[in-house]
This record gives C-alpha cells, sequence and structure tokens, in this order.
C-alpha cells in the first residue's frame, strides 16, 4: 500500500480511462458501412485526435475566443471530412459523428478499478473534454465518478494550472490532498508542478501503431501500477 493517501483521485480520461481510438474507429466504420459512405474511418480518426492540442493551443493563444472541446472537435471535424474528400454526410450525420466522443468504451480495467477506488477516495475525471461530453461519456460506459471536472469548469484547458488547482478548491481540499492519475508523463508532471500526488500507468496501444511515447513512467511519481485495478491493489482498496 502506499504510504502517503490522497484524499480524492481525479483521473486523466481520454485514453487513460476509454479507448478513444478502438471507440471511435469500430464506430465510424459500422456507420459508413451501414450508410454506403466510404472513407478511411481509422485514418480520420488518428487525424482528429491529432487536431485535438493545435486546437486547443489556438484557443490558449487567443486566436480563438473560449470554446467547449465540442466545438473544437466540430470545427476539426469538418476540416478533415472535406481533406479526406468524404462525401454524403449529412448535418445530422455530422452532429452524430462529433458525438461519438460522448460514447467511448472504458478499457477492461476501468469500470472494476474506478469501482474499487470509489468506496475509499472521492473520484472523478479531470479532462480537457467538457462536462456534457464527460458526463454522456460516464453514462455510456458506465464510469462510477462521483463528480465530474470538465474544462468548461475552469474555463482553462489542461495543462494550464488552473485545472489541477481548481479541483483542489472546489473539492475544498490542500492540492497535495488530491492525486492526479494519468497514462500521460506530460499531464503527471504538470500536476506534480502544481502540487499534486500523482499516479502513472501505461496504455501501450492507446495510439495502435502510432504510439510513440508513454509505454513507461519518466519520473518517481507516487504510485506506478500496470492499470486502475493495480492502482487500487497498490492504494489499498
Amino acid at each position: 500500500m502506499a504510504a502517503n493517501q490522497p484524499v480524492a483521485i481525479v483521473f486523466d480520461t481520454f485514453g487513460t480511462v476509454v479507448d478513444w481510438r478502438g471507440s471511435l474507429s469500430t464506430e465510424l466504420t459500422a456507420f459508413g458501412r451501414a450508410r454506403g459512405i466510404e472513407g478511411d474511418w481509422a485514418a480520420l480518426v488518428d487525424a482528429w485526435r491529432a487536431a485535438y492540442r493545435p486546437s486547443m493551443q489556438r484557443v490558449r493563444s487567443g486566436e480563438l475566443p473560449w470554446m467547449k472541446l465540442d466545438a473544437l472537435h466540430r470545427m476539426s471535424l469538418d476540416r478533415l471530412v472535406a481533406e479526406f474528400g468524404i462525401k454524403g454526410l449529412s448535418e445530422a450525420d455530422l452532429r452524430h459523428i462529433n458525438l461519438g466522443w460522448h460514447r467511448l468504451y472504458g478499457w477492461p480495467d476501468s469500470v472494476p478499478g474506478l469501482t474499487r477506488l470509489k468506496r475509499k477516495f472521492i473520484i472523478g475525471p479531470l479532462s480537457n473534454g467538457n462536462v456534457a461530453l464527460l458526463t454522456n461519456m460516464a453514462k455510456f460506459a458506465g464510469l462510477p465518478w462521483d463528480v465530474v471536472f470538465g474544462s468548461d469548469m475552469f474555463r482553462h484547458f489542461k495543462p494550464d494550472p488552473e485545472t489541477y488547482l481548481g479541483v483542489a478548491e472546489i473539492l475544498d481540499l490542500e492540492p497535495g490532498q488530491v492525486m492526479m492519475a494519468a497514462a500521460h508523463n506530460g499531464d503527471l508532471g504538470s500536476a506534480r508542478k502544481c502540487g499534486l500526488m500523482t499516479a502513472f500507468f501505461p496504455r501501450p496501444t492507446e495510439y495502435g501503431p502510432h504510439q510513440k511515447r508513454d509505454y513507461a513512467a519518466e519520473q518517481d511519481w507516487d504510485v506506478v501500477a500496470t492499470d486502475i485495478e493495480d492502482l487500487a491493489t497498490k492504494l489499498g482498496c
């Protein structure tokens, strides 16, 4: 069991708790087949995710006004559909596809591991997704959160300090009483700079054959586990 125990654990969500690549690729491939619409759906999903950080940086730099991740996802989707030459999508189709981020499946260990942790700790996502997205995702995937922290609560995206410190403020905790759990070393590094505890576990298939990083812990995080179930074990749940 880890020597120091948090009061609350917040989780990065895309890739850490849910399999965005597998979920979206499977859904869009089936959608295209059912509608008779041709497209390289797996490549579209990879390009869509690649647009994620640049789109948030446009908000951070002031090039774009504040907007929720749903809106940024839609801007990127519209551009990519044109670039990939995908024809025959209606406005209703585009809205449905964009909400695919609300319908992501958890990794096999996510629900059982979170359920164990919930017995002892306050748990929730700390994600760049907006509250509606994360709430709908929780319903869809059965994620047993106590509370949902979306970027629209803080009007900042990670790794801005306002996100990590905002969780502690809302929960009336000191930053050191909050643990950030993620499969991404960079996220944990930013959380640690804000005084949060940290927990790492890898998701080596998050990006499929395109993954180049985050196969192992890159710092001496407070807890290093193999997955969320192992994290629960290491925290005495």
